[in-house]
């Protein structure tokens, strides 16, 4: 998190407060106030004066509510991305269904990340709810404009210390040696976006199933696996408790519960889903990590992990079992991550296969279950 230590030679993150709630605005500058390296430089009530201060005071981040009378979070984040798109966004959505789809809308607009706003509890506990929620954020945003790297950073080709790490690499790890019969994928800040253009590429007839851990609370990742499924050639859907997995199916994780998977002994030898309420593993829950040691104990070197954009190292460990298992294992790159924690961890231990570009991972995904 951010310390002292961490910000004494860094510049300081400037940010923008915007609700139409006074209550929600002076909660979230007594937060922000209490980080170093962060400057409260403004507020506004609404969506016409967010864009009059951002013109002028130039925020690195706006914290923005999305309903708001005059103009909303939306129409908001359409303007900063023509007018503005060196200032990013945190978004503070409502905790409902329909807070969720319009969150998912937001971040196809180009904010950074969210944060649901609590909907309960004390003045206290609810500025606790947010600090816990807010910090790692501000935290990955210091160090990406103190590294002067963007947001969402530009397609190029691999880095110097990825190909350096590739290089190493025996040509045995470089491509898969066994067909996969499934594939698992961990992934969060900067997720929605990227999954909604990586699964349309997942072709019909894959012929295996996809579970995918995207860091997000309840109702969040339900409205996430709908409008992926409105624009994927195969399911995607929400998982239940007790399914039977299925082929041509990628499942979601739900938001706040754990998943994994399963063998069933019988003659066809089914795997199904297991939706637990185990703790976190890594401050997440749902966790890659504790879908990753499932999928290695169900499918051994026959399986394919897939590490994306996302803060933190969630997934590293759970990814090195699979390797140690023989599965093969593909990481998003630096340049189309939109945060590199959670690829970076995995490439550095040197247990990665591939390292690919966002546009190429749907591809590397079909290489090693056509192999």
């Amino acid at each position: 998190m951010i310390s002292e230590t961490d910000t004494a030679d860094s510049v300081t993150l400037r940010v923008l407060v915007v609700d139409d709630s006074l209550l929600y605005r002076k909660m979230i500058q007594d937060v922000l106030d209490t980080f170093p390296g962060v400057e409260v430089v403004g507020s506004a009530p609404d969506g016409q004066v967010a864009l009059l201060k951002a013109r002028s005071l130039k925020p690195d981040v706006i914290t923005l509510d999305i309903e708001m009378p005059e103009m909303d979070g939306l129409e908001v984040l359409e303007h900063l991305k023509a007018e503005q798109p060196e200032t990013t966004a945190i978004v503070c959505s409502m905790f409902t269904t329909e807070g969720a789809r319009i969150t998912l809308r937001a971040l196809e607009l180009g904010a950074f990340d969210f944060i649901p706003k609590p909907a309960s509890g004390t003045l206290d506990d609810n500025r606790a709810l947010f600090r816990s929620a807010i910090a790692p954020m501000l935290d990955a945003l210091m160090r990406l404009k103190t590294t002067r790297q963007t947001v969402v950073a530009p397609l190029s080709k691999i880095s110097g210390m990825e190909r350096t790490i590739l290089e190493g690499l025996s040509p045995i790890l470089k491509s898969p040696h066994e067909k996969s019969m499934a594939v698992a994928i961990g992934i969060s800040t900067g997720g929605p976006v990227a999954l909604a253009k990586m699964m349309p590429e997942i072709p019909a007839n894959i012929g295996v199933p996809l579970f995918i851990v995207q860091h997000m609370p309840p109702m969040f990742t339900g409205a996430l696996a709908a409008k992926l499924n409105s624009v994927s050639q195969i399911t995607v859907k929400e998982a239940a408790d007790g399914e039977i997995v299925c082929p041509n199916t990628a499942y979601i994780a739900p938001g706040g519960k754990q998943m994994k998977v399963a063998s069933v002994s019988g003659a066809n030898h089914s795997v199904v889903i297991r939706i637990t309420d185990d703790a976190p593993e890594n401050n997440c829950k749902p966790s890659a990590d504790y879908l990753f040691r499932s999928v290695s104990g169900c499918y051994g070197r026959r399986a394919t992990g897939v590490i994306m954009t996302g803060m933190g190292y969630d997934g590293s460990e759970g990814l090195k079992l699979m390797k140690e298992r023989g599965a093969f294992i593909i990481a998003q790159n630096e340049a189309t991550s939109a945060i590199y924690g959670m690829p970076r961890k995995p490439i550095e231990m040197g247990i990665v296969d591939v390292i690919a570009p966002l546009e190429a991972i749907a591809a590397e995904i079909i290489r090693t279950v056509f192999a």
